[in-house]
Formats: structure tokens, sequence, C-alpha cells
């Protein structure tokens, strides 16, 4: 029988000893240099797992994944500019280190930092929807820093179904509310764009400042939608939160990444709403209408012969009708009463398409063709 020894004994330990050290030492650095991607948790099957796991792995895979955004404005003051600095949530949504987010986040911002656990990355705008409130900005991090969160589907959502929103409220880090879809389609009024963002998601679950931009999530991790605003008086969650669905959002970002904006039809009119006196006074057969005060130049109104009204200025400053021009009444047999109505009318068209404008001109109802053209970016 072979016989060690102490001394030999205490050799082989120490060659160990080293030799882990060293395996130990690697696997760090290259972790570090995102050499090494650590699998992130499974999620179990959300029917078979118990609500609080499903929750546990759902955080543990998703959340490094959803970042914190901060950004820096400036405004003009008497004494010249100064700096103000807003917060939001974003998710990561491929390896070339894009983040979703809402365009409210990052809207007017002159400096946008992202912050993935304790490193901090300075960011670029790719691009903005202002119309869905989505924006699209980009990092230079370590493929090994980016985690991204998967995009689901929206349609076929149950009021009902569970959901889970991550995100930065008041800059806590990563928190994890949990709740469920409590309505589907609501319009939700953008004061800042003037648009109405069609179908937006529900939700009980608690979403307050620094969660806007962050995502709602399936019993699977999957993104359903970006959290985006709350109903509230006090400035805190009571229970009322929406979120922009992730359809829409799935729909433009190839087109945000390519362009930095999302192609939209352009009527190319300034309009204001007709009212009853304007009406009575000048004897028109209806009562609702758009009166066209403005037309661009090189719009599809343009081309197409569109009338605008005359408007002058009182001696008091206020502005005055002084002669009517076309009065829209209809878009494809779609009444239009209000700038939202004729925005509905035409955002599911596309540029280049030809539309029938129903107008009242000189009192005679009339339908002119005219050829939508691309919005302008710096409108959007």
């Amino acid at each position: 029988m072979y016989r060690v020894s102490i001394r030999q004994l205490m050799m082989l330990a120490l060659a160990s000893a080293l030799i882990t050290g060293v395996i130990v030492a690697c696997v760090h650095r290259a972790v570090e240099n995102g050499n090494i991607n650590i699998e992130p948790t499974v999620i179990a099957d959300p029917t078979v797992a118990t609500e609080e796991q499903n929750n546990i792995d759902i955080y543990r895979k998703i959340s490094p994944g959803v970042v914190f955004i901060t950004t820096r404005t400036y405004s003009e003051g008497l004494f010249g500019l100064y700096p103000s600095q807003g917060s939001g949530s974003g998710s990561i949504i491929d390896q070339e280190g894009r983040i979703l987010t809402n365009y409210h986040v990052v809207q007017g911002a002159r400096e946008v930092e992202v912050q993935i656990e304790n490193d901090r990355y300075p960011a670029q705008i790719v691009g903005v929807d202002r119309d869905n409130d989505l924006a699209i900005i980009k990092i230079d991090a370590p493929r090994g820093r980016l985690t991204v969160v998967p995009l689901g589907v929206s349609k076929g959502l149950q009021v009902g179904q569970k959901v889970l929103a991550i995100g930065y409220p008041f800059g806590l880090q990563r928190t994890l509310t949990t709740g469920i879809i409590s309505g589907l389609e609501r319009p939700l009024y953008d004061s800042a764009a003037r648009r109405t963002i069609e179908g937006t998601i529900q939700t009980d679950a608690s979403i307050n400042p620094g969660n806007s931009g962050g995502p709602l999530l399936n019993a699977k991790g999957e993104m359903i939608g970006i959290n985006t605003a709350i109903f509230s008086q006090s400035g805190g969650s009571i229970g009322i939160g929406f979120a922009v669905p992730v359809d829409i959002a799935s729909k433009i970002i190839p087109e945000i990444i390519a362009k930095g904006y999302v192609s939209r039809p352009w009527l190319g009119v300034a309009t204001f709403p007709l009212t009853r006196r304007v009406a009575r006074a000048y004897s028109l057969p209806v009562s609702q209408g758009l009166i066209v005060s403005e037309i661009y130049r090189g719009s599809g109104a343009a081309a197409a012969g569109l009338r605008p009204a005359v408007i002058g200025q009182s001696i008091w400053g206020d502005a005055v009708l002084q002669q009517l021009g076309d009065v829209i009444v209809s878009i494809d047999s779609q009444a239009v009463a209000n700038n939202e109505d004729l925005y509905k009318a035409i955002k599911d068209k596309r540029p280049g398409q030809t539309i029938d404008v129903e107008v009242l001109r000189g009192g005679r109802q009339t339908t002119v063709p005219v050829r939508l053209s691309e919005r302008p970016p710096d409108t959007q």
C-alpha cells in the first residue's frame, strides 16, 4: 500500500488552494469584463408555480433588464440657463444597448444617463414617437451587462389577468409591484402631445412617479405594456395606472430605429372648430366642422387647392374672422368636429394615400381629393 506523508498532504492541499484561487480570480475578471453571461433564473410555468414563486422568478430574471434613466434639461431665466433633472425607467430591448421608455421621460433632455446596477452610462436618443409617448435611447455597455426584457403580445389580454410592474418609483432601485388588468381599451389624453393614446391598459399594480417607461409584465415575464401614467390627485398611486400596449411599440420600434421618428400622414392644414355663432353668421347648413385657418406650403392640402379663412386683428389685438374659407365637415365620410376627430380620421392612413375631404365652400358642399404627405419630423 502506498503511504502519503503529512508533508505530501500539506503540499497537495496548498497546490489545490492555489489552483482554485486562480480559477476563481479568472472567472471573476471575465464576469467583470462582460465575457461570461451568467444564465438568469428560469421562470417556472406560472400554471404550476405558486404566485409567490412566480413573482420571485420574474423579478430575478427580468429586473436586471430594467434601467434607471436620469435626464438634465436647461431652461432660460433672467440670469442665464437653469438646469433641472428628471427621471424614469426603461427596458433593454436588444443586445445593441437600445432601451425602450416614454417620450415624456426624455422630452427636451440635453443629457441622458442610464444606470444598470451601480454602473452609469451616457445615452443618446435614437428616436421618439410623441403621439404614443414612446422613445428609444441607446447606451454603449458590455453585452454581459445587457439583460433583454422580452416583448410579449398585448392583443387578447383579459381583465383580471395578473400583471407585474418593475421600475424605479421615486428613484427607489428596482421596485416590483403586482396587480391585475383593471380595464382595457382606455383612451388616455396626453396633454404634452395634445393627442389621445388609444387602447391603453389600465392596472391596479402600484405605479408612481419614476415608474414611467418601465415594463408591465405578464406571468411569463413578457412585456405587455409600457407604464405611462397614473390617475392621481395626490401625486401618488391610488391603484389606477395606464400602460401603452406593447403591440403599438412592436409595430413602430423598427421605424424609430431606422428613421428616428414614425412616418405619419399629414393633411397640411391648421384648423379651429366651427362655432354655432359663426355658422349662423354665415348661414351655414351645418353647426359642426373645422374652419381651415392656414394651408402649409408643399402639403397635400395646398396641392389640392383647399382654401384658408382670412383672419385679421381687432384694435384690441383679438383675432377676427374676416372671410370664411373651407370648412371641413368629413374625411372619407367620417364626420369631424374638432382636431382630435381630424387626427383619428387620418391616423391609420399612409403618406401618399388619397382621401376624400368634404368641405363647405361658399355655402355649398363639395368633395376634394387630397393626397396625404408625410408629416414633417419637427412637428412630431
